[in-house]
């Protein structure tokens, strides 16, 4: 991890000494990439981010959805874009942690290819099966799992993805095999589980709209504090099953090389959407928890998850090419 800890040090200083920007930034419309579908939890998180963001900086803000390879093909993209401040990339857990672990080679590096700005929030996954699924509980899973191994099966964004490696923590702590269909992004996931095409899946918050409407029901949340969003849904502690705590963490990033005073301009404005009441209320319905504080802070965090998952992805056995 020396080597990423050095990456990271190099990406932060050529920020600190790149070019000053221009006073009057921004004064054009800015391009936000968000490397998945709409509709998945990084885009939710980029609109509700962008939106109060862009009316603080004058300026719109332009989502661009570029899904595929579990995020890395906009990802790459943003990584090769004019280092400005008019380009900007939503990062999140898949493309800027566990894919260095994942692919055999990417096309950017998560450390020395992005200034980080901001840690913008993380939301808990959540197991859901389809609202009429016979599956009442967490035990209810585990004994139809074991009863029959290898006949269910479970969503996820693609191979890799979050709702992946909360799927197989979940596995590993029960004992039990379910099989990996993984998706293009986490909404065309959500829709088969809706539908009844799929068992079940360690689902983002994103599902929150789903379970309100009945098409699926929530048996447990990876946290060690019940969800604000759901409040009546147990943990995996709680439902017997005890240290299974997964996440999805999203933030907003910069190619390298882009202006210290662009990324603290940013910064500042961000932190303070951050702490306004209609955003917390907004994040507190979408089961997230608020993020903030400086790039560096962000860029550390970066680092410590890229460690983190080092492991939990050998243990799914997981690799892309």
């Amino acid at each position: 991890m020396k080597k990423v800890h050095a990456c990271l040090a190099a990406a932060l200083v050529a920020v600190a000494g790149a070019a000053a920007a221009d006073p009057s930034y921004p004064n054009q419309p800015i391009k936000l990439m968000v490397p998945w579908p709409a509709g998945g939890g990084v885009d939710t998180t980029a609109r509700m981010i962008s939106e109060p963001l862009a009316q603080k900086l004058g300026q719109p803000i332009v989502i661009d959805n570029r899904g595929g390879a579990g995020g890395n093909i906009g990802t790459e993209l943003a990584a090769r874009v004019k280092a400005d401040g008019y380009n900007l990339l939503m990062g999140s857990i898949s493309p800027n942690a566990v894919n260095i672990h994942l692919y055999s080679k990417l096309g950017f590096d998560p450390v020395k290819d992005f200034a980080p700005i901001v840690y913008v929030s993380a939301v808990p996954n959540i197991l859901v099966v389809p609202g009429n699924s016979p599956f009442k509980s967490v035990k209810d899973v585990i004994d139809a799992a074991k009863a029959n191994p290898g006949k269910l099966n479970y969503g996820s964004g693609g191979v890799g993805s979050s709702q992946h490696l909360a799927a197989v923590q979940f596995m590993s702590a029960a004992k039990i095999d379910i099989v990996h269909v993984p998706y293009k992004g986490t909404a065309p996931a959500e829709a088969d589980l809706a539908a009844g095409h799929i068992s079940l899946m360690l689902d983002t918050t994103t599902c929150l709209p789903f379970i309100a409407s009945g098409r699926m029901r929530a048996l447990a949340v990876a946290s060690k504090k019940r969800n604000p969003a759901l409040p009546d849904v147990p943990t995996f502690d709680e439902a017997g099953l005890p240290g299974i705590y997964a996440s999805s963490w999203y933030g907003l990033m910069a190619p390298a090389g882009t202006p210290r005073p662009v990324i603290d301009k940013l910064n500042a404005q961000a932190n303070e959407v951050l702490q306004s009441a209609d955003l917390k209320r907004r994040m507190a319905e979408f089961g997230a928890e608020i993020g903030g504080g400086t790039p560096e802070d962000f860029g550390q965090f970066i680092v410590s998850e890229i460690k983190r998952y080092e492991s939990i992805v050998k243990a799914s056995g997981a690799k892309l090419d």
